[in-house]
């Protein structure tokens, strides 16, 4: 099948290459009617610039990418200033957008965004591989994932199910027995969130304890308010979780303001824990339990990876993993007669 070019794009638009060109590098000044004729025909014809050719025409953008769901929350707040940091020293600028976890957002990103830039640097949590393999053709995509994913890109991997078994170790080593869930999101492809219940599920099974349906609570977001919604929802289930374990910092910092609302003692009555050890939740209170990732080794991974790339599109596709550590602060203090 012949590759579509820019003058068919054209053609099929009823407007000249100039349009479609100005179209693809971003120049602000074509009108809505315009625009949508021509992001149809390139839709309809499947048309995607040439990297080499355009490279050679006017050298690299300049920027880059960086999609993550949500900068509501901290761990991708935290996340962004290390890849603009590490983005620096390879000269780019990083364009940050949300995406709100939701296909249709990524997608229209993945679809957009490589007219303008050098490169992408994404977090999907409602892509398949299938859409981010197509899509990644003719610009660096880099993804900050999974290892129990298919690899059709270039990727920064945490092992979830690991990090997830080993909290919930902690939690069983502190006497809890009853652990709840916060953070699974029904309508998510590719989330985290997933693994990390997977673990949790792993871990509870080799102590031979049950993991009912009951505790693993879905929410919407990952938000606070999620979060403290959450906590009225553990609060009304009887026999209570005596531990629950939240799948981001920002979900357990609504959990800790919901509890203590509600007169529930933390850790004495429910010991409460968290992924993603953002500064703050060393000053949360009590100070909050977490899985702690690389952070910098994350953003740094990932430029590294994306500039390799960029530099070079025949290199195979390659894995980084991050490392974690358990984070062990008040929010899970044995209670006082338990060994």
């Amino acid at each position: 099948m012949i590759r579509p070019r820019m003058a068919d794009v054209a053609a099929r638009a009823g407007v000249s290459e100039k349009t479609v060109s100005n179209l693809l590098n971003g120049y602000p000044h074509i009108s809505e009617a315009t625009r949508h004729k021509v992001e149809s025909a390139i839709a309809e014809l499947g048309y995607r610039p040439n990297l080499g050719a355009r490279n050679m025409g006017r050298g690299r953008t300049g920027f880059i990418a960086f999609a993550v769901p949500s900068l509501g929350n901290p761990h991708f707040a935290e996340l962004a200033g290390r890849v603009i940091h590490a983005a620096k020293q390879h000269h780019w600028t990083v364009l940050i957008e949300e995406t709100g976890g939701e296909e249709t957002s990524e997608d229209e990103l993945v679809r957009a965004l490589p007219y303008v830039v050098d490169g992408v640097i994404l977090h999907p949590e409602s892509l398949t591989m299938t859409d981010i393999e197509e899509r990644g053709r003719d610009t660096p995509i880099v993804l900050l994932g999974e290892r129990g994913l298919e690899r059709v890109a270039d990727r920064v991997v945490a092992d979830n199910i690991s990090a997830a078994a080993e909290m919930t170790e902690h939690l069983l080593d502190t006497g809890r027995r009853r652990i709840a869930t916060v953070g699974i999101r029904a309508d998510a492809e590719l989330q985290a969130s997933r693994f990390r219940d997977e673990g949790v599920r792993r871990a509870l099974e080799r102590r031979g304890i049950d993991y009912p349906d009951e505790l693993q609570i879905e929410i919407p977001d990952y938000s606070r308010a999620s979060g403290a919604a959450a906590a009225r929802a553990l609060a009304d289930l009887d026999p209570r979780p005596d531990a629950v374990l939240c799948f981001n910092a920002g979900v357990a910092a609504g959990m800790l303001s919901g509890l203590h609302e509600l007169d529930i003692r933390v850790p004495r009555d429910l010991a409460v824990a968290g992924f993603d050890d953002v500064d703050e939740a060393e000053f949360m209170a009590p100070p909050l339990t977490t899985i702690a990732w690389d952070i910098e080794g994350i953003a740094e991974s990932a430029v590294r990876l994306l500039a390799e790339r960029y530099d070079d599109p025949s290199l195979p596709t390659r894995d980084v993993t991050v490392t974690h550590a358990l984070r062990i602060r008040a929010s899970t203090a044995a209670s006082p007669g338990w060994a």
